[in-house]
């Protein structure tokens, strides 16, 4: 099955000025990319102008089957510090699917059996925490706007750090409904807006469509067990940039593991200016 990895540098530079990515995040990048070729299939990148000069200069643009630019495209209307995983909706909805969506920051460690996974599958249902996940009246919109009457405001969202989607009517709702919501909102903060948009609306769509939300695996079995199987590094990336011990060792497993798995790589890897200080 294709996966896509997406790259959307616009929040970063509105931010800093700059587009960069931690050493790690470059790691977990290359692992994810060819572990999943390895194991499930094609893998393309998502990306815009800015992102794709950044991988050209490192080198990097061999880990995907395909790079589109496409990102270049997303509307300057939506604001990108609220929106900053936007580029993931955008690049879905210009999918077909079957499709997985994959975080550069996941890694997918073994074969996936698609054609048992229903017409959708996340990688873990989240709970409704009203600080994260507030109701209704929370939200900021344009005049005129008018949240969905079928929306379930009780569904538990999906993490969208993976997921799976083999339904196109349920691709092309979801990416829809979320884009015309970031397109029609006025001013919020950067983490309940985006994760609506994303990940509740994910489930929310599901349920109005009378689709099944599989899920591969939950947070307990996770922290247990996850690394089997699935590897996410969202939860560990400020205490990696705040610990050079802890961030070397991470980096220096990821590159003994790709030293391992992926031998023929390793020349052009040690070239990348980010991490020619673990080897």
């Amino acid at each position: 099955m294709l996966a896509v990895h997406t790259t959307w540098t616009k929040p970063q530079i509105i931010d800093t000025g700059v587009f960069k990515v931690d050493d790690f995040d470059i790691l977990t990048t290359i692992l994810s990319a060819l572990k999943w070729k390895e194991m499930n299939g094609e893998i393309k990148l998502c990306t815009d102008s800015t992102g794709l000069s950044f991988y050209k200069r490192r080198d990097m643009t061999w880990l995907w089957d395909d790079i589109s630019t496409e990102l270049d495209n997303i509307p300057d209307r939506i604001n990108p510090r609220m929106f900053w995983a936007c580029g993931k909706l955008f690049a879905l909805r210009n999918q077909t699917a079957p499709v997985a969506m994959i975080d550069t920051d996941f890694i997918v460690w073994d074969r996936l059996a698609f054609d048992s996974l229903k017409d959708v599958t996340a990688i873990h249902r989240e709970d409704i925490y009203p600080d994260v996940y507030p109701d209704v009246h929370h939200f900021n919109m344009q005049y005129g706007y008018i949240f969905d009457a079928d929306l379930d405001w009780r569904e538990r969202p999906a993490n969208a750090a993976f997921y799976v989607v083999k339904n196109q009517d349920f691709l092309r709702q979801y990416t829809d409904s979320a884009i015309d919501f970031m397109m029609n909102t006025i001013e919020g903060d950067n983490l309940t807006y985006m994760v609506f948009a994303e990940q509740r609306l994910f489930a929310m769509t599901a349920k109005k469509l009378g689709l099944e939300l599989e899920t591969f695996s939950d947070l307990e079995h996770l922290f247990e067990n996850g690394e089997n199987y699935f590897t996410h590094t969202w939860g560990m990336k400020q205490q990696m940039r705040d610990s050079d011990a802890l961030r070397s060792h991470f980096c220096k497993r990821c590159i003994n593991r790709i030293k391992r798995d992926y031998p023929e790589y390793i020349d052009t890897i040690k070239e990348i200016d980010e991490l020619k200080k673990y080897f």
